[in-house]
């Protein structure tokens, strides 16, 4: 990891290697802590954060999800995200990691009275699934884990607790010799990968699942509505394995994964094993957008 100087920490700048927790924090034995991946991107006009607004409103209802009572407010929050970038000297794109967590004081599952902190991390950070992954696709496994049901969690939150499940399916991934995980849901249906939104085009139809047991996706919506722009045809269905083994293209969408090919899935070649023209048109669009190329985007882009 890219060390940074400072981390925001409940309202302090605190040197990086300064910024740490007790051992006994909450959050760190039980899981109920809520936190968002944001980038800010180096444009022409210097360093832009991409949806900030978006992102610290989904940061806020995650923590109201899960039942903790966030300790600043959407404006607080967006204004510590532009002093931690400000107070960095960032030479290229950033990860933004804002977590919301219960802090030391309490023990046991009851965390009503635990105390709650913020902080926000940023460091330099390239392409989530590689440079080559982005032009040339990754190779994707079904997993054997189900992504967790509504039933028995709240997918609509981006919380610790729920990453388990993606980390088990990513590991399983790349044992197997695979570069990520594509999980099913609990009727056998392609949910999301483990950290990103699924994405086919089959007949010059862009096909992704509706977001039933996921994230209010940023990154989805954003090539969603490039996609609209485009003249492309959208479907939001249900996608088995077999259709997307049988898909023209395919692709992963997410702030870490951006627009990255998928070049095969359980070793069935997509396509003719490379980034398809839809995707490429459509990760050209997104990053004519997050970089400050697209005029008619750029309110979505806070500068630094």
């Amino acid at each position: 990891m890219d060390k940074a100087k400072y981390i925001w920490m409940d309202g302090k700048l605190v040197a990086w290697d300064d910024a740490k927790v007790h051992i006994l924090t909450h959050t760190l034995h039980y899981g109920n802590g809520v936190f968002e991946g944001t980038r800010a991107y180096m444009t022409e006009n210097g360093l832009a954060i991409f949806k900030l607004r978006e992102h610290t409103k989904r940061l806020l209802n995650s923590a109201k999800i899960t039942r903790i009572k966030a300790n600043y407010t959407l404006e607080e929050l967006e204004a510590a995200h532009i002093e931690l970038l400000k107070s960095n000297d960032f030479t290229s794109n950033v990860y933004i990691r804002p977590l919301i967590y219960l802090g030391y004081g309490i023990m046991g599952l009851n965390h009503v009275k635990a105390p709650v902190n913020t902080a926000i991390a940023a460091w330099q950070w390239g392409s989530y699934l590689g440079d080559e992954g982005l032009e040339n696709g990754i190779r994707v496994k079904i997993s054997s884990f189900t992504r967790n049901p509504v039933s028995s969690t709240m997918g609509k939150a981006k919380a610790a607790a729920n990453y388990l499940n993606s980390q088990m399916a990513k590991y399983e991934a790349l044992e197997a010799g695979y570069e990520e995980a594509l999980l099913l849901d609990d009727e056998g249906f392609i949910a999301e990968g483990s950290g990103e939104c699924f994405f086919i085009v089959r007949n010059g139809v862009l096909i992704t699942p509706p977001n039933d047991t996921s994230l209010e996706s940023i990154t989805q919506a954003t090539v969603l509505d490039l996609a609209r722009e485009a003249g492309i045809p959208i479907e939001r269905r249900r996608i088995t394995r077999d259709e997307a083994y049988i898909a023209d293209e395919s692709f992963f969408t997410g702030t870490a994964a951006e627009v990255t090919p998928i070049k095969d899935i359980d070793n069935y070649i997509i396509g003719d094993g490379k980034r398809g023209p839809i995707t490429k048109q459509l990760q050209d669009a997104y990053f004519d957008v997050v970089y400050g190329r697209n005029p008619k985007y750029k309110h979505l882009l806070t500068y630094i």
